[in-house]
């Protein structure tokens, strides 16, 4: 998915357990034939169409980067959908381990291609209907990127770096905000610039088909995701006082 002009429309290895011979120990169960394979990411996002949660009025999501740590607020009422779909992504862990694949200076740092291909592929297709754009791209507002079609909006998101009104018209509709760390996602890895075929930062195509360890083989300086979490009510999270 790539911007248009200025913006180009918008990852185990098995253990060998050995287990030395001692007189009358048990041998090991055997494994069940078939038995699923552990993998490194949330199943049920090889699922994209079963994960449809509607997401509350208002909720916050803690970012722990390479760089640093921020935090986003969401609001449901300025792109319902886009919202929903953020809030589905965040609490399956869909960014965990993604790269800031696209960050220009002065513009916007972008992300939302998984870490692993399997994980890509299962949602090259799936989309969500576009949102009315009620709040304006400003610096620090979260929006995702889409595809100069209608209804093209999937995982990939940005966050301004400025005032990018212009973007308004085009129907890329905010639905968040970064309410802390700002001065985290200013210092994002931006060097390499605009991504293939454009520039010489990476081929959103090959970070979708080799996923991280494209990444890590050729653009070893960007800025990466450790965690992207939903923030615990404040209720849920401390214990009531002791009387």
């Amino acid at each position: 998915m790539r911007y248009a002009s200025k913006i180009a429309v918008l990852s185990f290895a098995c253990c060998m357990l050995s287990i030395a011979a001692a007189p009358q120990t048990p041998a090991p169960a055997n494994k069940p034939a078939g038995a699923a394979k552990a993998t490194p990411f949330d199943p049920s996002l090889l699922q994209p169409a079963t994960l449809r949660a509607k997401a509350p009025a208002e909720y916050e999501v803690k970012f722990v980067t390479t760089a640093g740590e921020f935090t986003i607020k969401v609001t449901r009422a300025w792109s319902p959908n886009g919202a929903d779909r953020f809030y589905n992504l965040v609490k399956h862990h869909f960014y965990d381990g993604a790269s800031f694949f696209r960050v220009l200076s002065g513009f916007m740092a972008q992300f939302g291609l998984s870490a692993y291909p399997e994980v890509s592929k299962a949602w090259e297709n799936a989309n969500i209907k576009d949102d009315p754009v009620t709040q304006s791209n400003q610096r620090g507002f979260v929006t995702f990127a889409k595809a100069s079609s209608p209804n093209s909006r999937s995982t990939q998101v940005f966050i301004n770096f400025a005032n990018n009104g212009a973007l308004d018209r085009d129907g890329f509709s905010p639905f968040g905000q970064v309410t802390e760390g700002m001065e985290v996602v200013d210092k994002l890895y931006s060097g390499y610039g605009e991504g293939a075929p454009d520039g010489r930062g990476p081929s959103q195509d090959l970070i979708g088909n080799r996923g991280r360890a494209y990444l890590e083989k050729s653009f070893p300086k960007l800025d990466s995701i450790r965690s992207a979490t939903l923030v615990p009510e404040a209720a849920a999270a401390a214990p009531a006082a002791a009387k």
